[in-house]
Formats: C-alpha cells, sequence, structure tokens
C-alpha cells in the first residue's frame, strides 16, 4: 500500500511535509478541521454555533471519508455555510431544509453575478450536503435530490499542434545543456507532462520509485487517490534518464526525501514552479500559444485521439472517472478535421 501524496502546492526546501504543509505546522493545518475549522468558515460566513459544529462533522466526512483534496473541501464548506446562512435568515435550520429553500438560494447567488461553472458547483455542493443529512439521519428525507443543476458552460481547450509541441520540448532539450541541473529537470518536466499527460498535481507528487525504466511507465496516484499506470516514450525517458543521472544528483539534500522533481533548494518541486516553467518554455518559442500545464495534458490527448488512439484508452490515461469527460478532446479533433477538410476539398 502506497503513502498517501501530497494533494496541494509543494514547498520548495528540506523542510517540506509529503502532505504538503511546511514542516512544524501541525497535520491538516492547511484545511478545516472539525469544529475548530467550521469556526473559520463561521467567522467568514456568518453562521451560528449550532451550524459551525455541524459544518465541523461534515468536513470530516469530506477530508476523512470521502478523501477530497483540501482545497474542494474548503470549498464546499463555504458553499453550505452560505446555504445554512440563507436558511438561518429564512427561519430554518439544516434539518429543515427544503427544495424551495435550495433554489431560492441558488437564485441569490445568480442575482450576484456568479458565473455558471460556480452555480453549478454550488448546486453540487448542496446536493451532496443534503445527502449526508439524510444518510447520517439528520433528515427524514433528501430535499436535494430534485434541485436541478445549472449547466455549465463548455468551452474547448486551446491545445499546441503537433509540430508546435515538437518544437516546444526540443527547445527545452537544447536549453538543458547551458542550464545545468535545473534546465535538465525543466527538460523533464515538459517531456514527462506531454508525453503522459499527467496533471500537475500528479506530476509533482511522483517519487523516484514511481519511474518503472524497464517498462517506461510511471505510477501515478491521482484524483480520489487512484492509482494508474502510464507509459512515456524514448524522449521522455532519455530525459529522465538525464535528470536523474546528472541533475538531481546536484539538488538533492538531506531531507530531500524520495521526490522524483526537487526545487533549487533540494525540496519537492511545488506546482506553481512547474507552472512558471511551462509558461516560460512555451513563451521561448515563437507563435507558440501560452498555455501552462494543463494545456500541455489538453495537447497530449488531442494528439492523442488524432493519432488513432480509442477514447476509452485515452479516457484510462488521463485518470477521468467519466467518459463524458474525455469526450469533449473529441470536438476539438472534429474541429480540426473540418477546417482540414474546408480548405482541401474542393466542394466544401
Amino acid at each position: 500500500m502506497r503513502g498517501e501524496r501530497p494533494v496541494g502546492d509543494r514547498v520548495d526546501g528540506p523542510e517540506a511535509r509529503r502532505d504538503g504543509s511546511p514542516g512544524g505546522s501541525a497535520p491538516g493545518a492547511d484545511r478545516v478541521d472539525g469544529v475548530a475549522g467550521a469556526a473559520g468558515v463561521d467567522e467568514a460566513a456568518g453562521v451560528d454555533e449550532e451550524a459551525a459544529r455541524l459544518l465541523g462533522c461534515y468536513e470530516q466526512h469530506l477530508a476523512s471519508e470521502r478523501d477530497l483534496a483540501p482545497h474542494t473541501v474548503r470549498a464546499y464548506l463555504g458553499d453550505v455555510a452560505r446555504l445554512l446562512e440563507h436558511a438561518r435568515r429564512l427561519g430554518l435550520g439544516a434539518a429543515e431544509l427544503d427544495l424551495r429553500a435550495l433554489r431560492s438560494w441558488l437564485a441569490l447567488e445568480q442575482t450576484r453575478g456568479m458565473a455558471r461553472t460556480t452555480m453549478a458547483r454550488r448546486a453540487a455542493a448542496a446536493r451532496a450536503f443534503t445527502a449526508w443529512l439524510h444518510r447520517t439521519g439528520r433528515t427524514t428525507t433528501d430535499v436535494g435530490a430534485a434541485l436541478a443543476s445549472p449547466r455549465a458552460h463548455t468551452t474547448l481547450p486551446t491545445v499546441l499542434r503537433v509540430d508546435e509541441a515538437r518544437a516546444v520540448v526540443d527547445h527545452a532539450t537544447a536549453a538543458a545543456a547551458e542550464a545545468g541541473p535545473t534546465g535538465l529537470r525543466d527538460a523533464a518536466v515538459l517531456e514527462l507532462l506531454y508525453a503522459t499527460a499527467v496533471r500537475v498535481g500528479e506530476l509533482v507528487g511522483l517519487d523516484v520509485d514511481d519511474v518503472d525504466r524497464e517498462r517506461d511507465v510511471v505510477r501515478v496516484l491521482g484524483k480520489g487517490r487512484k492509482e494508474r499506470t502510464v507509459p512515456f516514450g524514448r524522449p521522455a525517458a532519455a530525459a529522465l534518464d538525464r535528470w536523474l543521472s546528472r541533475g538531481r544528483p546536484a539538488l538533492v539534500r538531506e531531507g530531500s526525501g524520495p521526490a522524483l522533481f526537487l526545487g533549487a533548494r533540494g525540496g519537492r518541486l511545488d506546482q506553481r514552479a512547474v507552472r512558471a516553467t511551462v509558461h516560460r518554455l512555451l513563451g521561448e518559442v515563437e507563435d507558440a500559444p501560452d498555455l501552462g500545464p494543463h494545456g500541455l495534458r489538453h495537447s497530449a490527448a488531442t494528439h492523442l485521439l488524432e493519432g488513432g488512439a480509442d477514447l476509452r484508452t485515452v479516457q484510462e490515461l488521463l485518470g477521468h472517472a467519466s467518459l463524458a469527460t474525455t469526450q469533449r478532446y473529441t470536438h476539438v479533433t472534429t474541429d480540426r478535421l473540418r477546417a482540414a477538410y474546408r480548405q482541401a476539398h474542393p466542394r466544401a
């Protein structure tokens, strides 16, 4: 059984903890914990003491039973705190919540100019909360089960063309020869992001022994602590070999631990540093769009489908729980196909 991976931004330094919090902090200090944590939400949203206790119990459920990331726990608690405060103004407690109260809360939030994606998340938070209330015997029915969710506006991701992706990784490899250990690291980071389409949080959570060079696969711990194995190609393998043989030994310090990628001070590389690196390297390639690590993930998924990979395989590689999430990449490839058709076909 593998140890728990860090989820949030990592601290670049030997004092970094594997859970993502700086050394010396109490475990879970970066999230709302129990009644004390709910009190923080209490101050922000004005909920009463009873609601604060309820939020403390709900936080334990989200963090311990559902194993959600700290930022997701904070977002859900904030949404539910606002819902409970709205209910209090209507003269209702959590046990008296009804569908009308949920709908009036969402309507109020919408008048404040919230984006559709935010509204969809708040509706999901309300449904999850009322389901928990019912499941734990705090209410007799799940009033949120009938709550409709605003349809989020779907935007197609911006992606690199294949030639642009090749130019970017080739540039990173060439720059690594002059940049020393951090250049070797940056080249390996870029190659692995594009080769495997992993999320940036998954990348910085990798340990050295997660890389299997015999089979050229990497073991990834994704959302919901779900583990998957993702292959990578020869260019990424070569970049990793250069980093592990010449780059990482120059940066490793006492307390660096097993982290695959290290920062300049020897700690586990953090997500912000990876984002800055990707933006910088893409900015150094002429005409390349300004994308972050997630843009490389989108690009890799699109190129896989364009190259003939089936949707189920891409879903497994990306670690998507739902095939519908992966299907949005088919729209990107279809748009490209349509554009090429219009340009080339005499009767387009």
